[in-house]
C-alpha cells in the first residue's frame, strides 16, 4: 500500500480539512447542476455545503490544537480547502444564481483572487503574528469563511424565488456589460479580506 503512504501520514485534523474541501467541491457540482435543472432544492443543497464546510473548518483547527498536531502541512491543506469552499464555491453559486453579467463575472473573479491572496498572506505571516503562541491573536482582513454570509444571502434569495431575472435590485447596463448590484456584496467581501489595516481578533 505504498501508493497511500502520504494519506497514512495525515493527522486526524487533516481528514476534517479534507471534509471541508469535499463540501466545497460538492457546492460547485450542485451549483452547476442547478444551472441545468433550475431546481431550487438543488440550489439550496449547494448553499448548505457552505455551513457544513465551515463546521469542518472550525473542527480541524480545534482538533489540531487539542492533539498538539499543528503543522505546516495542515495549514497548507486548510488554505487550499478554504479556497474551494469559501472562494470558488460561493462564486460559482453566485454565477448559477444569475450574476452572469460581464461586470458580475469580473467581480466574482476579483472575489476569488482576493480570497487566494488573503490565505497566502495569512500563511506567510502566521508564524510572525503568533510570536511563538499556539495560534495567531488576530486576522489581518476578514477571514475567507465569512463568505458563508454571502451564501446565506443567495440561499434566502432562492427561497424567495428571486434568482435569475428576478434577482434583488435588478440589473443595470454599464458600458458594454451588465451589472447586477447584488454582486457588489462580493466586491465588498473581497476588499475586506485583503485589508491590511482591518484586524479581527481570532477566537
Amino acid at each position: 500500500m505504498k501508493h497511500f503512504s502520504m494519506i497514512r501520514g495525515f493527522q486526524l485534523a487533516d481528514f476534517f480539512t479534507l471534509g471541508n474541501a469535499a463540501c466545497g467541491a460538492l457546492m460547485v457540482f450542485f451549483a452547476a447542476a442547478f444551472i441545468g435543472t433550475q431546481s431550487t432544492h438543488t440550489f439550496l443543497l449547494a448553499a448548505l455545503m457552505a455551513p457544513i464546510a465551515f463546521v469542518f473548518d472550525v473542527l480541524d483547527g480545534r482538533i489540531a490544537r487539542w492533539r498538539h498536531q499543528s503543522s505546516s502541512l495542515g495549514r497548507e491543506l486548510d488554505s487550499l480547502a478554504d479556497v474551494i469552499s469559501f472562494g470558488l464555491g460561493p462564486a460559482t453559486l453566485a454565477y448559477a444564481a444569475g450574476l452572469r453579467g460581464g461586470w458580475d463575472v469580473a467581480i466574482l473573479v476579483y472575489f476569488v483572487c482576493c480570497g487566494v491572496s488573503r490565505l497566502a498572506r495569512y500563511n506567510v505571516t502566521a508564524e510572525t503574528l503568533s510570536a511563538g503562541a499556539a495560534k495567531v491573536p488576530y486576522f489581518e482582513g476578514t477571514p475567507i469563511p465569512t463568505s458563508v454570509v454571502l451564501v446565506a444571502v443567495l440561499a434566502l434569495a432562492a427561497f424567495q424565488g428571486r434568482l435569475g431575472d428576478d434577482l434583488w435590485f435588478g440589473a443595470a447596463e454599464l458600458g458594454p456589460w451588465t451589472l447586477h448590484p447584488l454582486s457588489l456584496m462580493f466586491a465588498l467581501s473581497g476588499s475586506l479580506m485583503i485589508s491590511k489595516t482591518l484586524r479581527i481578533p481570532k477566537l
